[in-house]
C-alpha cells in the first residue's frame, strides 16, 4: 500500500474511535448506572483522546510525496 493509502486508513480508524466515543458517552449518560457508567465513561474519553492524537499526527505530518 502507498503511504497516502495508509494515512487514509489510519484517519478512518480515528474517525471510528470518535464514533465509539460518542456512542459510549451517550450510553454512559443516559442508559447505564453504577460501575458500568464509570467504565464506559473512562473508555469513551480514552477513545476520544486517542482519536484526537491520531488525527493531530495525520494532519500535521503533511502531504505524502509521490
Amino acid at each position: 500500500m502507498t503511504p497516502g493509502l495508509i494515512k487514509m486508513w489510519i484517519s478512518l480508524s480515528a474517525m471510528g474511535f470518535m464514533f465509539i466515543a460518542v456512542i459510549g458517552i451517550y450510553f454512559s449518560r443516559y442508559k447505564f448506572k453504577g460501575i458500568f457508567k464509570i467504565i464506559t465513561t473512562v473508555l469513551a474519553y480514552f477513545f476520544m483522546v486517542l482519536a484526537g492524537i491520531i488525527i493531530f499526527f495525520v494532519v500535521f505530518s503533511g502531504p505524502v510525496s509521490d
